[in-house]
């Protein structure tokens, strides 16, 4: 004997897939979430990212600062398409992980290795949203939301001295090539100021 399933069930059903599927755009793994307030959430998955490259000491200023690490990461999704053409897809984020670096530890007698976290920067690359197509986001580890830094800071430093879109490429030797394959690399980047 077959039921059949009364109407009130079946659209809850309904609505309910539909409320699914409209809310998942946004919790695609690798992709920017925000808030309602357009605040990002940090990217929790982002060390399974590809790792692109880490740098020790790397300051923008003649001022040293703290010697740490940054390693620099990316949505495996965002890499494959970069590999494709030598551009960056819209909603591509990276997350520059900063580490403090040290040298007195266990058996180690020379050289450097990284120590706790001290934070990470967000870039986002998402038009959609942000006038400028790029964004700029800063975290620690009580962060659980961040709004875009103002565009005089990184927005700016990008805009000037990245060999890719605001991606300093040339910081990536993996990179590098496939950019300039593509012809999307900007030479000027590897000016020495």
């Amino acid at each position: 004997m077959r039921r059949l399933v009364p109407a009130s069930l079946m659209l809850v059903a309904i609505v309910t897939a539909t409320i699914l599927l409209a809310a998942s755009p946004d919790a695609a793994p690798g992709r920017p979430q925000y808030t309602s307030y357009n605040q990002l959430l940090p990217p929790a998955d982002y060390r399974e990212w590809i790792f692109l490259s880490s740098g020790l000491g790397m300051s923008y200023s003649a001022t040293p600062g703290h010697e740490m690490f940054t390693n620099v990461f990316v949505p495996q999704w965002a890499y494959q398409e970069f590999l494709k053409s030598g551009k960056w897809p819209v909603k591509t984020m990276f997350v520059v992980e900063d580490r403090d670096a040290t040298s007195k530890g266990s058996i180690n007698k020379a050289g450097h290795y990284q120590g706790d976290s001290m934070g990470i920067g967000v870039e986002v690359k998402d038009e959609t949203r942000f006038p400028d197509k790029w964004a700029y986001f800063n975290f620690d580890e009580n962060t659980k939301s961040a709004s875009a830094n103002p565009k005089a800071g990184c927005w700016s430093c990008h805009e000037e001295h990245a060999a890719v879109e605001h991606v300093f490429v040339q910081f990536y030797p993996t990179l590098k090539p496939v950019a300039k394959k593509f012809g999307t690399y900007r030479e000027s980047a590897e000016k020495v100021e």
